[in-house]
């Protein structure tokens, strides 16, 4: 590989290191050069070297979960709001409850019912909507989670939750007519139960996030899910 080529390389795939650290490594693979022509070919960064959120969530999926809200009309065209909490692990939906009336007290009494205070996880990621006040934060603090809100104008830092909302909809909501808080919460328990073990996912390789064992002998059987919206297919 041509050496400039190769300093390139290096300076993209390793926005912390600087020509001294390049040059170190260089001189390791038996390059002779000096210490100012690496610096001459490296990439210039526009700004200091920073994870950005994207590596941020990619180091540290495992222990971050991320929660959001969404609105359902019913068909008396009243409100209801749905607390959707997902680990981005593996995906899967650990939580979800229905109000008609959202407060901060609520949706701190979700957090403390969405994980055993020995499995919370290190991170929280929402939205600056003003529903998730002092009460909220605190609740954080005492589980041992650390709240982390996303930019202001960036839903797309909080994408996880924002999918899985697209997928309810898309999947469940946007073909059913919700009778009452009851019924929207009967029928998310169900797609919850339906995404977590029966649908797979693209992010994990086609697998659920609850894995789903290869089922390679016996007849195949299918089980209506959500009044046949979705179908869940097993060899018996």
């Amino acid at each position: 590989m041509e050496l400039r080529v190769l300093i390139r390389r290096m300076s993209v795939e390793n926005p912390f290191w600087g020509a001294p650290r390049i040059h170190g490594e260089l001189l390791k693979l038996g390059f002779e050069v000096a210490q100012s022509s690496v610096a001459k070919y490296m990439v210039k960064r526009r700004g200091p070297p920073s994870q950005g959120w994207r590596t941020f969530l990619h180091n540290h999926a495992p222990d971050i979960a991320a929660m959001d809200l969404f609105v359902v009309p019913t068909i008396g065209f009243d409100l209801l709001y749905a607390l959707v909490i997902v680990r981005l692990g593996r995906r899967d939906l650990v939580w979800t409850n229905v109000t008609a009336n959202p407060t901060a007290e609520w949706v701190a009494r979700q957090i403390t019912e969405a994980f055993p205070w020995d499995e919370a996880p290190r991170y929280m990621i929402r939205d600056r909507d003003r529903i998730y006040g002092s009460v909220v934060t605190r609740r954080l603090r005492a589980m041992g989670i650390r709240d982390k809100p996303i930019a202001p104008a960036s839903p797309w830092q909080n994408g996880f939750a924002e999918r899985l909302i697209g997928s309810i909809r898309r999947e469940c909501v946007d073909h059913i007519i919700v009778l009452g808080e009851m019924h929207l919460r009967r029928v998310l328990k169900s797609y919850a139960d339906y995404y977590n073990f029966v649908r797979t996912h693209r992010s994990l390789n086609k697998d659920a996030p609850v894995s789903r064992p290869v089922q390679r002998t016996g007849v195949i059987s299918s089980r209506a899910i959500l009044g046949g919206l979705h179908n869940h297919y097993a060899r018996v």
